[in-house]
């Protein structure tokens, strides 16, 4: 595919990344030479310096024979004009474009073809806030992610001595759980390496393991790894930005929510779009500060400001002062994977949770949704099974015969998904769906328009997956 990425920011050099990887033709557009030189340097991909909203620039980039653009710069007004013009002069197929404004995001005939034109608008900020808010409903969790609109839930978690299962092999599961409770254990990171579960696998203290079953039970299987947390109760954000703005609203109607802004006017503009929550005016590393907030009695601590420094400093400081809990928005890829672990409890990547939704649009065909798993090492693909047992390589078939990809595994399906519900431009269902969830056993058989769930514990086996699914042309 021939895709030109708008912005060589964290999200474009992330999307960037995982595209070139799956072997598609490349080009990034950005007005800072020096980014776009580190990029093409650790990528193989094209480059072209310049202002994105202009046609001409457009043109140098390819627009003309591109099959999608996605427009990810730090201006709206940017993307949106891109969006246009990739649509009235050079007639690309499918435009995406990053939007931060309500105003342009709460308004789809703005978006539509006869005005700006944009397929799909993707939202990093309410992606994060979505994120961070199912982090609060499960707080023992390290990642929380939704397929098939909420009926299937994946939960990463640390197994703990003192667990069911830690020390046990994964089969004795079925005997700890009730008749009616089912789960998968999908993937183990053990010492930082990929461990693809068998029966025979002995989970260890300290294992990073991803579970997978239905909403309404996995709860008792998170119980098999580690005891359940206290709720959380209260909250302290550190920032008052677009994100920790969408945190505190989110969470302020079943939380107490605290919020230190350094700038005091900003702080002011918090304090006027919040209900109940606390509005401090200073500095989140403020020793001072936090103790006399009491961050020792708080739940949770969220670091959410615009610097990585000081999300890593405040904290840090956090959890050495007594906070339960602390989670950290860290840009920088390889800050989230030296912090993760230590002081931190969790590191986010705001670029590795928002390319989720992004590549769901760009691969979407049979691909119904895609996770990021690990900060990106792993992805997780709910891919619908179309056609019939003389179309499919995979209808009518036992997943013990579906054909070996290495890495790749089918974990769970749903079955009898509700399919009628709209999904406006952000991709985004107004309520969870109804389906049946069947954990993918090796007698499970693969029937029309099931949701099978795929991990793929290198991305570098996607396309084999989507291949495996894909339908003879007789079929259609």
């Amino acid at each position: 595919m021939r895709i030109v990425i708008l912005g060589a920011g964290q999200v474009g050099a992330s999307v960037a990344e995982s595209l070139v990887s799956e072997n598609n033709d490349i080009t990034v557009v950005d007005s800072d030479h020096e980014r776009l030189a580190q990029l093409h340097d650790r990528l193989d991909l094209q480059t072209v310096v310049g202002n994105a909203a202009y046609p001409s620039v457009l043109a140098s980039a390819g627009l003309d024979d591109a099959d999608l653009l996605i427009a990810v710069t730090q201006s709206d007004q940017t993307n949106l004009v891109a969006c246009k013009v990739a649509h009235s002069v050079f007639n690309v197929p499918a435009r995406i474009a990053r939007l931060r404004a309500r105003d342009f995001l709460d308004s789809e005939k703005l978006l539509s073809t006869e005005n700006f034109a944009v397929d799909y608008a993707l939202c990093p900020e309410q992606v994060i806030t979505e994120y961070i808010a199912r982090l609060v409903d499960f707080p023992e969790a390290l990642q929380v992610l939704n397929f098939a609109g909420g009926r299937l839930v994946l939960v990463g978690v640390h197994a703990y001595a003192g667990g069911p299962l830690v020390g046990s092999p994964i089969k004795e599961m079925r005997s700890h759980l009730p008749p009616e409770i089912d789960g998968r254990i999908a993937a183990i990171y053990r010492r930082d390496g990929a461990i693809t579960p068998t029966g025979e696998t002995v989970i260890e203290d300290g294992d990073e393991v991803f579970l997978l079953a239905a909403e309404e039970h996995i709860r008792a299987v998170m119980r098999e790894l580690r005891r359940s947390l206290e709720p959380v109760r209260r909250v302290m954000i550190a920032g008052g930005g677009n994100i920790g703005l969408r945190v505190a609203q989110a969470l302020e109607s079943k939380c107490q929510v605290k919020v230190i802004e350094v700038d005091r006017r900003r702080a002011e503009f918090v304090a006027t779009s919040l209900k109940s929550a606390l509005i401090l005016s200073g500095d989140a590393t403020d020793e001072e500060l936090l103790q006399q907030e009491a961050i020792d009695e708080m739940d949770l601590f969220l670091a959410l400001t615009n610097a990585d420094e000081d999300n890593i400093m405040a904290a840090s400081l956090a959890k050495r002062m007594g906070c339960k809990r602390v989670v950290a928005l860290i840009n920088r890829r390889a800050y989230a994977e030296l912090v993760q672990g230590g002081p931190i409890d969790i590191a986010i990547s705001p670029a590795q949770v928002s390319i989720g939704r992004l590549l769901t649009y760009v691969r979407r065909g049979d691909v119904a949704q895609v996770h990021s798993l690990r900060r990106g090492a792993a992805e997780a693909l709910e891919v619908v099974a179309h056609g019939d047992a003389n179309s499919s390589k995979v209808i009518g078939r036992r997943v013990g015969e579906l054909p070996v990809i290495p890495g790749a595994f089918v974990a769970a399906i749903v079955r009898d998904l509700d399919k009628s519900q709209d999904v406006g431009l952000l991709g985004l269902a107004k309520q969870k769906l109804s389906g049946r969830v069947v954990i993918a056993h090796k007698d499970v058989v693969i029937q029309p328009d099931d949701h099978v769930i795929v991990f793929c514990l290198d991305k570098r086996v996607v396309k084999q997956v989507e291949k495996m699914f894909a339908v003879g042309f007789h079929f259609f």
